[in-house]
């Protein structure tokens, strides 16, 4: 693979407009596509073989019209001190609301008037509209949201507190602040690194090229994959992420080749026939990670996953390509002065080795010490992760600014925090020989588990099934709830038996218990296909399986300890007024298959960046501990500097108002934190050290056995060295064309 990659680099380099040329048409094909698609895109969101989706699907087949999974929305009023809801006067202007509501949109399929719908508080302080949608949350239009808070505008100027809960104004976060937020500082990052302005902008354009050509892939196709908005936001995080990391890799090795006194073609294809292999082997192990989330069977995320892998794909095929085309168009002026200088310095006997140098040496010096403190430290934060546990945010967690948050307060206050959550018992009778009777039992065996309250059940017009609201006792994230919720299906299991009726449990809080377990079930699974995939990929990089091994197990460790702060942070709530977090809870359960996808990723490019250089040294001849020395020699700059940037990209999400948002950037900023330098900086070398030439060892039968892809480029050393001098140079290109078919 190097030498084909060598002969890539050589040839991108030479016909370097050619390759532009096809690239910027490829970004106006993309942009082009994405102004001219369509701009509804599909947020339907479904999780097949749960008992919730099964409901869902029951009531729209049973009862068509009904929008079961539609928006909801409620309107939640508040009488001054002193006075009740019922008053004459607060009276008339609920009544009104409802009426402005019932004709300000056509997406609206019900509203509830407070006052016949007994949905008054006891005290008479608080009384709240039900508002259904036809559609879900996401396809509401803006002038339906407007018409909604704008009735909650006028009914404040009657002096009533009025606040909207529900669904129905939820919006997809916009993450466009963190996202500029985070460039920047890579580009200070990168000038700081490279010490020239044109490397750093060289590495951020490319990158940036890669994630338009993505991003409006992904949007002109939104409409025909059914691609939700969701997808796109992904994609462009991960395409920032890899593709500068990418870019970063191959211009810091063209400016060592540079530094070495090769000429500018010859530079750019040993650096894309040497980093570019490790580039293309992370590059596999990121895909892998996305396309792997198909293992949860939830549509969304399988599409999620798959777009961001295509996301990635790109990112190579730039780093492979655009990126030593460009760094043709820069010439010397990659360098800048100050590198130069640095280079010659280091080529001079009493050159002053630098901080990698230097931290290597020590870790060769201590080896089991510094192995000791960094798994002991990261074992030390990942003691709470053993207490994790899993569901979905609802408005209560929320910020105590926004609107939702108050209308959940104000519901806990006046009816309890159970009317946040209700739950949808569906009762199918129609295998039922007398299903009035079996719906009867059903309200009787749910009011005796103990609820504030269950509703008269309601019939389709066919009389063959029936809907149940259930207000359970505690909010809607609570233990308390997902039991009651599993009370009923086992009592439902029972009513089955003996009358034939098929008792389903619904509704968003117990669609989101589902989710949380079907993500739960998935987790393992998902970590090891990803794992298992990842280190036989690695095995072939490395020839070795110690060193893959010692891969998964240093990456494991760290995605552990992250899941162990972040527990700590959002569940316990320690540090959490640092950190901005208002209300502690259950995790998100997207959240730990989401960060191992991510992280893996990015901890396999470090991985691979790093441990290639050590094994490219120690091939060409060096011992293992020199091997380290050279490895970090020449790597640990640049995996410091793209670590540092995407712990700065995730950190500008821990900002977020939304905390889901907050939750995502927070732990995936973490866990980069925990593997790039505790684990791929300190605990991998020490564990290379006390292994010696150990770590690359590799059964003969099954060193034949593998396919050698030469990533070090230990074949290509041989071809150059071998090589008249002549073939090195610059040519005319038909020869390095013919070379590169013939490959």
């Amino acid at each position: 693979m190097a030498t084909f990659l060598y002969k890539l680099g050589r040839l991108t380099f030479r016909r370097r407009r050619f390759v532009a040329l096809i690239w910027v048409a490829l970004l106006a094909v993309a942009g082009v596509g994405m102004a001219t698609a369509s701009t509804d895109t599909s947020n339907s969101f479904s999780i097949p073989g749960t008992e919730a989706q099964r409901a869902f699907d029951l009531l729209e087949q049973r009862n068509p019209g009904t929008s079961a999974d539609g928006a909801t929305a409620r309107v939640v009023f508040k009488a001054p001190e002193g006075e009740k809801v019922t008053d004459p006067a607060n009276k008339s202007e609920i009544s009104g609301i409802v009426k402005e509501l019932e004709s300000g949109s056509e997406q609206i399929a019900s509203v509830a008037d407070p006052f016949q719908k007994q949905a008054v508080s006891q005290d008479g302080s608080t009384a709240y509209i039900s508002v259904g949608y036809e559609v879900s949350s996401m396809e509401l239009t803006e002038e339906t949201r407007e018409a909604l808070t704008g009735a909650a505008e006028d009914a404040r100027s009657g002096g009533m507190k009025v606040e909207i809960g529900g669904d129905a104004l939820q919006l997809i976060p916009h993450t466009g602040t963190a996202e500029v937020i985070g460039v920047a500082i890579a580009a200070v990052v990168l000038v700081i690194t490279f010490g020239s302005l044109v490397a750093a902008g060289l590495s951020l354009l490319t990158a940036l090229i890669g994630v338009a050509i993505g991003v409006g892939t992904i949007t002109a196709l939104a409409d025909v994959l059914d691609l939700g908005s969701t997808t796109a936001i992904l994609a462009t995080m991960i395409g920032i992420a890899v593709g500068i990391d990418y870019a970063l890799f191959i211009v810091s090795r063209y400016r060592a080749e540079l530094a070495e006194g090769r000429e500018h073609e010859e530079a750019a294809g040993r650096a894309v026939g040497t980093a570019g292999s490790a580039v293309v082997f992370a590059g596999l192990t990121v895909v892998i990670a996305l396309a792997g989330l198909s293992v949860v069977n939830i549509p969304m995320l399988t599409k999620m996953g798959l777009a961001a892998a295509g996301a990635v794909a790109v990112a190579v095929l730039i780093a492979l390509t655009l990126v030593p085309a460009a760094l043709g168009f820069a010439g010397r002026r990659v360098m800048g002065r100050k590198a130069r200088k640095a280079a010659e310095a280091e080529k001079s006997p009493e050159a002053k080795p630098n901080a990698g140098t230097r931290w290597a040496r020590f870790v060769l010096r201590k080896p089991v010490w510094v192995m000791l403190v960094g798994v002991l430290g990261l074992g030390v934060i990942a003691v709470p992760a053993a207490s994790l546990e899993m569901g979905l945010p609802d408005d209560g967690a929320q910020s105590e600014s926004t609107t939702q948050r108050q209308a959940y307060d104000m519901l806990s206050d006046g009816f309890g925090p159970g009317f946040n959550g209700p739950l949808m018992t569906v009762v199918d009778t129609k295998n039922s020989s007398d299903g009035k009777a079996a719906v009867a039992r059903v309200s009787e065996e749910i009011e005796s588990i103990g609820v504030v309250a269950v509703a008269p059940a309601t019939f389709n017009k066919a009389g063959d099934t029936a809907t149940i609201v259930v207000i359970p006792k505690d909010r809607p994230s609570s233990a308390a709830t997902e039991e009651v919720v599993h009370s009923i299906r086992d009592a439902g299991q029972d009513i089955k038996a003996d009358t034939g009726a098929d008792v389903l449990v619904t509704g968003a809080t117990a669609m989101n218990i589902d989710f949380s377990q079907k993500m739960n079930d998935a987790l393992l699974p998902y970590l090891a296909l990803v794992v298992g995939l990842a280190f036989l990929l690695l095995m072939l990089v490395f020839r070795s399986i110690l060193v893959p091994l010692k891969a998964a197990l240093g990456f494991l460790l760290s995605v552990v300890a992250a899941l162990g702060a972040v527990v700590a942070v959002f569940q316990w709530g320690w540090l959490g007024s640092l950190f901005g977090v208002e209300q502690t809870g259950p995790i998100m359960s997207m959240m730990p298959i989401f960060m191992v996808g991510v992280v893996f990723g990015l901890a396999m490019d470090y991985e691979v960046f790093l441990v290639t250089r050590m094994r490219e040294a120690y091939v060409h001849g060096e011992s293992p501990g020199q091997a380290i020395v050279t490895g970090f020699k020449h790597g640990a700059r640049v995996v410091t500097a793209a670590a540092v940037i995407m712990i700065a990209v995730f950190s500008g999400f821990i900002g977020s108002g939304e905390q889901m948002i907050k939750m995502i950037g927070f732990s995936l900023a973490v866990a980069v934190l925990f593997d790039a330098f505790v684990v791929r900086m300190a605990i991998v070398p020490a564990v290379l050290a006390l292994l010696g030439k150990r770590a690359w060892w590799l059964p003969r039968w099954l060193d034949r056995a593998l396919p050698d892809v030469d990533v070090e480029g230990e074949k290509l050393q041989k071809r150059l060295a071998d090589a008249p001098a002549s073939d090195q140079g610059p040519g005319d290109g038909g020869e390095g064309d013919r070379e590169l078919a013939r490959v």
